[in-house]
């Protein structure tokens, strides 16, 4: 149960971010992907609607594979931070590169729930 209520909390506090400081995120997101801003406020909608899903039980698998998709889709923003100062908004490389890997270490432990 400690699985659902991290997950629902991470979510639902990343998700509500989305909304109150979308520039933290608009520093972060490539900028090959069109309609930045969009996609931003989508994200956050999704990842709230998913930190939700999660504590109903007819809903719980739906938001295991909207957070698992989410995190796979955010994999690009972490490896194109990984490219340099410029692209990291100045988060030192160490921790990037820990926090590609603790990605994986999610996207195994929702998958698994």
């Amino acid at each position: 149960m400690f699985d659902i209520y991290f997950f629902s909390f991470l979510f639902l506090i990343g998700g509500l971010f989305h909304f109150i400081k979308p520039k933290i995120y608009l520093r972060i997101m490539p900028l090959f992907i069109p309609y930045r801003l969009f996609f931003i406020y989508f994200t956050g909608f999704i990842e709230i609607l998913s930190g939700i899903f999660l504590f109903f039980e007819k809903t719980r698998m739906i938001g295991v594979y909207a957070i698992f998709s989410l995190l796979t889709i955010f994999l690009i923003v972490h490896i194109n931070m990984l490219r340099g100062h410029k692209f990291a908004a100045g988060i030192p490389k160490w921790i990037l590169i820990i926090r590609l890997i603790l990605q994986f270490v999610l996207m195994y432990w929702i998958i698994n729930l």
